[in-house]
């Protein structure tokens, strides 16, 4: 038996492989050569893990490239058709549901409208179980081509650790609980709630926060290992990113910078407080003190009025200028307190409202915070447009399979009742019945 803490050569051949895979996924297409120079590794090493790659159907040629005086190399890329992932985003008013293919291009989608239902838990998942299935089916790929189920919700997103006898699993949800203050959700068991109508491995995290992963990978962070990824919809959140690592804090409550205190006694908030950057920023709150919204419209379609009569309506652009002030002075803690690199904002409200806030948030931004960290921050919109979370959502079960070398999940049972459990039940009946 190998010592404990002691690498045996199965961790190895599988931190090669992990190494080699993740690097060709972001760096790719690339020639054998350009992969032992990048990761270290022996040619030796790249032949063996190259062979077993292209032999599991993992990774496949991408054409040849003129070499210095000898023959062409062949280049590699992680092949897109390998495997599928599900990204889900709960949003305030609908969950959208997207398959995507290994390069994250959708093969599939639903959007499904909270209606007069709004976060009621049993009404949330038996949308994101039929979205789940629907685009599944629309595809017209197995169950076993889907490598995980990612899942960004609104709210605090905690790991309950398994007890004695349940040993934690990648993608076994059954201990994540969401409190989700601004909606109504204390302590919900998600992943065993999800789990009683589907085997797919489940990775749920908040939504903010997948968006943040999706623009470090992908989009306005980039390249950057200090970041701060703002999310503004009908509420407000944020990522933060600390030397290339996501900050969670002590129990993943970080990053709600939509309920840090702008104004003590200020407006009441939907967490019940009062002064939250949320109450001045948010969709939710700037439509809600607009008084010609037009009724009855959808939260896009009267911030988007908002915007328009900005320049006519004095009330809406007199909403716009203090929307605009006390985003960049929540923009200016986040520079005192992190010192990033960059600042990204997103969301579909941040993306809409941002090309006229902008520039007034970049000013208030520089009054409020220090001079030298805030010359060394550039704040900038987000690139991944506003289904962002989806994309978020879907890395990670892409960021598992990529830091296990490949390996594919385990299909996992449906959570059968048991115990105190019972009284979940009822959920699970009615979450059947909508899914059929």
């Amino acid at each position: 038996m190998a010592e404990r803490g002691k690498r045996t050569v199965r961790d190895l051949r599988r931190g090669n492989r992990a190494s080699l895979l993740r690097h060709l996924y972001f760096e790719g297409p690339l020639s054998r050569q350009e992969l032992g120079r990048d990761t270290g590794l022996s040619a030796g090493s790249i032949s063996n893990v190259v062979g077993e790659l292209i032999a599991d159907g993992m990774v496949e040629e991408a054409g040849a490239v003129e070499s210095d005086g000898g023959r062409p190399r062949t280049l590699l890329q992680v092949s897109a058709g390998y495997g599928h992932v599900v990204g889900v985003d709960v949003g305030e008013t609908r969950v959208r549901v997207e398959l995507f293919d290994l390069a994250l291009t959708e093969r599939a989608s639903a959007d499904l409208p909270l209606s007069d239902s709004g976060h009621d838990v049993d009404h949330v998942v038996s949308l994101a179980l039929r979205g789940i299935a629907s685009v599944v089916r629309e595809a017209g790929i197995d169950d076993r081509e889907v490598l995980g189920v990612g899942i960004g919700v609104p709210g605090i997103v905690e790991q309950v650790p398994p007890g004695a006898d349940r040993v934690a699993v990648p993608g076994d949800a059954d201990g994540i609980v969401v409190h989700g203050q601004t909606i109504g959700w204390d302590a919900v068991p998600l992943g065993r709630l999800l789990r009683a109508g589907t085997t797919l491995p489940l990775y749920i995290d908040n939504g903010a926060k997948t968006l943040g992963q999706a623009e470090m990978w992908f989009g306005g962070g980039r390249g950057s290992r200090n970041v701060v990824i703002a999310l503004i919809g009908s509420g407000v959140g944020a990522a933060v990113v600390a030397d290339g690592t996501p900050y969670h804090g002590a129990s993943s409550s970080a990053g709600e910078w939509g309920h840090t205190t702008l104004r003590v006694g200020g407006r009441v908030c939907r967490c019940g407080s009062r002064g939250c950057l949320e109450a001045y920023v948010g969709a939710e709150a700037l439509l809600g003190r607009w008084p010609s919204a037009p009724g009855g419209a959808s939260e896009e379609t009267a911030l988007a009025a908002l915007l328009a009569a900005a320049d006519t309506d004095p009330e809406a652009g007199a909403l716009l200028d203090e929307a605009a002030e006390y985003l960049g002075a929540g923009i200016a803690d986040l520079i005192n307190l992190f010192n990033p690199q960059r600042i990204v904002i997103g969301g579909w409200a941040g993306l809409l409202l941002g090309p006229r806030l902008l520039p007034a948030v970049r000013e208030v931004a520089a009054a409020y915070s220090l001079h030298h960290p805030c010359a060394q921050t550039s704040i900038e919109l987000g690139r991944l447009g506003p289904d962002a979370v989806t994309v978020g959502a879907a890395t990670l079960p892409l960021a598992r399979f990529l830091d296990s070398g490949g390996e594919r999940p385990v299909q996992l049972p449906h959570q059968a009742p048991a115990g105190p459990d019972a009284a979940l039940d009822p959920v699970r009946n009615r979450i059947a019945r909508a899914v059929r």
